[in-house]
């Protein structure tokens, strides 16, 4: 079956192709203080080792502005730089060549402003994300529609579009965060059906690791099951190494990420027969340190009802027994294995795939 993709225009960030039918990026945020450059490129760092594909800056004080070029020297991968209501700042970071401003241009004063960024952005080649999110609509949309709801959103991001574009400006990428998922889900979708601008995807506010993990897993991942989105931002008020983790996990699931190896594991009931959660918890983690590069479905069932015969679509998997587990490939049992040796049987077969 042919996944659904919606064709939109293709955007640089630096050497990440956004939109055009590029493969879906991970983006994160670093919380440190940008002007603190050392422990900035540190977390940088840290993001890109854990699959992040662009990293946004803060930027809202002058030290800020003037750190970004040492922060763009110095990252491994593209760099945005977070930019609220500033032109001068928005100035410096263009200067400093990072790969991208977010920034809205109808909420930094006067036309001439708008218009001098946009001019210098359009002449360096970078790109700008207009990012709409439900807590900071303008007032008159906000009276207009009495609460965030997705025509408002809308409404306010193409406000923005256009200002953008009576300065004859179109490298933009948008956004339109909501902090309630339904409403973010109908808000990217009005975009997605009138526009072909790339889709920076995300839930603003959702949470902590657990439960914005969930709302997040929901309304990203329930647009891209449509075709919807670009690049995607998992927002936590976690670590954001959580952040990149939980990005890619989301794709993995639709199968639209990268190569990595997908783990099924079986629910909880009484058929249960060995240490399931311990091997599941203990597979994972190997792979997550091992960073296989292997496109794999591997099974890991409690029972034999939930073998090979549920699992029968996995390429490699086990199926545990009393103080044993059969372990098999493409359905069908190769061999049996002592319980202790469960976990190095099934890693094994995924390095000798």
């Amino acid at each position: 079956m042919t996944r659904p993709r919606r064709e939109s225009r293709k955007v640089m960030v630096g050497d990440v192709q956004v939109g055009g039918g590029a493969p879906i990026s991970v983006q994160s945020m670093t919380t440190s203080k940008t002007h603190d450059v050392e422990t900035s490129l540190n977390e940088i760092t840290k993001l890109a080792e854990a699959g992040a594909d662009i990293v946004r800056v803060a930027v809202p004080r002058p030290e800020d502005a003037e750190a970004l070029q040492s922060i763009v020297e110095g990252s491994p991968v593209p760099i945005v730089a977070d930019i609220h209501f500033n032109h001068k700042y928005a100035l410096k970071a263009i200067e400093a060549n990072v790969a991208k401003v977010r920034l809205n241009p109808g909420n930094i004063g006067k036309p001439e402003w708008e218009a001098e960024v946009l001019v210098a952005a359009k002449e360096a080649g970078i790109p700008i994300r207009i990012g709409v999110n439900s807590g900071s609509l303008e007032k008159d949309i906000l009276d207009k529609y009495g609460y965030p709801q997705p025509e408002a959103l809308y409404e306010s991001a193409m406000r923005h579009v256009e200002i953008c574009a009576a300065s004859g400006f179109e490298d933009l990428i948008i956004s339109v965060k909501h902090s309630d998922v339904y409403f973010m889900i109908q808000a990217y979708k009005l975009l997605a059906e009138r526009t072909d601008f790339p889709l920076h995807l995300g839930v603003t506010e959702s949470g902590s690791l657990n439960t914005g993990t969930i709302k997040s897993s929901i309304g990203i991942g329930g647009l891209l099951a449509q075709g919807i989105g670009d690049t995607i931002r998992v927002s936590l008020a976690a670590d954001s190494v959580h952040e990149v983790e939980a990005g890619h996990q989301i794709l993995k699931s639709l199968r639209l990420g990268r190569p990595g190896v997908n783990v099924i594991a079986c629910p909880t009931c009484g058929r249960l027969t060995g240490n399931l959660f311990t091997i599941v918890e203990e597979v994972e983690q190997a792979i997550k340190e091992r960073k296989f590069e292997k496109d794999l479905n591997v099974a890991l069932m409690g029972c034999a009802v939930n073998g090979p015969g549920e699992a029968a679509g996995a390429d490699l998997g086990v199926s545990l027994g009393r103080g044993r587990a059969h372990l098999f490939k493409k359905g069908e049992i190769v061999r049996t294995v002592p319980e202790a040796e469960i976990v190095s049987a099934v890693l094994t077969a995924i390095e000798e795939w």
